[in-house]
């Protein structure tokens, strides 16, 4: 419901009913102009892109205060992350009422954030998230439309995950303190996140089955994802390194004093111990040793299906960008499928072709 009356005072008043039945009315001088209020406002209810006029004034960082309220129901590791990418979101649009922030804007910021310095794959991180804050406005009705999208997107880069050589994981083991050798292990050839082997407990350690069943991360939160939790079978050389650390403990890996331990204190050991190896990168984390373990269930020859599930990702398209460079040539596996079934064969056709016969 919609309407324009002249008052005593010769202005035109302009008013119109929401979705919602809320009244909205302003004051114009001129009719023509409260006509193109009015037709835009009624037209934005129709296309179903309508903003209050309250909310047009909230602004990025009031907006964010109130997401961050709806999102501290995720685990605290999450939320964290969150807020450190809204800090750099507020450090560029905060002042800026949410719908302010246009798509040449966003684009910018990210321009900047390049010449920072800063990674293709971080820029990423904080363009989604920018991303998921502004279409969750959408949902609530504080901006029309969301910014963000894959013109703006910088991309989120694929670079190849460094896979160490047998010699650099064992001289890791050598180099590690003895606390630290079996999550390694569990890391390399378990392909254990670093918190999911801090929290394995020995019920979780199939020992006569062979297998682990990741159950919690540390210190006793739920897993990653529901795919995290998948078996994982083990050979009987590490089911051997495993036994003892079962018996009477209720965590499999502990410190010098029987205390649980920490991711930080593994991600502290691995920063100890990575530089004394040759040829590792700089940055080489706990978290690397699942590409040795995909490494070697790949060149075993498991398909991606089987390395999907050993790696517990939630689906075969995060295995087939991580690790997709490691699978043997796709051209040379092509002929090689050919030619068994066409070998013996080949003489007979090429046979034919030249006499214009019937192969034999």
């Amino acid at each position: 419901m919609a309407s324009l009356a002249k008052r005593p005072n010769g202005k035109w008043r302009a008013r119109y009913r929401d979705a919602a039945g809320r009244e909205h009315a302003r004051h114009f001088v001129r009719k023509v102009d409260g006509q193109r209020w009015l037709d835009e406002e009624t037209a934005s209810i129709v296309t179903g892109q309508y903003v209050d006029p309250q909310a047009r004034k909230v602004t990025v960082d009031e907006w964010c205060d109130t997401w961050l309220e709806g999102y501290g129901a995720h685990r605290a590791s999450t939320v964290r992350q969150a807020k450190v990418h809204l800090a750099r979101i507020r450090q560029e649009f905060g002042p800026l009422p949410l719908t302010a922030v246009q798509p040449s804007m966003v684009r910018g910021w990210l321009a900047r954030l390049r010449n920072e310095g800063l990674s293709t794959s971080y820029r990423f991180a904080l363009h989604s998230r920018l991303s998921q804050v502004m279409q969750d406005a959408v949902i609530d009705r504080k901006v029309p439309a969301n910014p963000c999208s894959r013109r703006t997107s910088p991309g989120a880069g694929k670079p190849r995950a460094y896979v160490a050589t047998e010699a650099q994981v064992w001289e890791l083991y050598e180099r590690a303190a003895v606390p630290f050798r079996p999550a390694l292990l569990l890391g390399a050839f378990v392909g254990l996140r670093t918190a999911e082997a801090c929290g394995l407990r020995p019920q979780d350690v199939d020992l006569e089955g062979r297998a682990i069943t990741p159950a919690v991360q540390y210190p006793a939160e739920p897993l990653k994802t529901e795919m995290s939790g998948e078996t994982v079978p083990v050979p009987d050389s590490l089911v051997a390194v495993l036994k003892p650390l079962c018996a009477d403990r209720v965590h499999v890996l502990v410190d010098e004093d029987g205390a649980q331990l920490g991711p930080w204190q593994v991600e502290r050991e691995m920063r100890r111990i990575r530089g004394k190896v040759d040829g590792l990168p700089t940055g080489f984390r706990f978290h690397d040793l699942r590409h040795f373990y995909a490494s070697l269930l790949i060149a075993s020859g498991a398909d991606v299906k089987v390395v999907q599930h050993r790696l517990r990702h939630a689906s075969a398209k995060t295995t087939l960008d991580t690790y997709g460079h490691l699978w043997p040539d796709s051209d040379e596996s092509t002929r090689t499928a050919v030619e068994r079934v066409m070998n013996g064969k080949i003489t007979n056709l090429a046979d034919s072709v030249r006499t214009g016969g019937d192969p034999e």
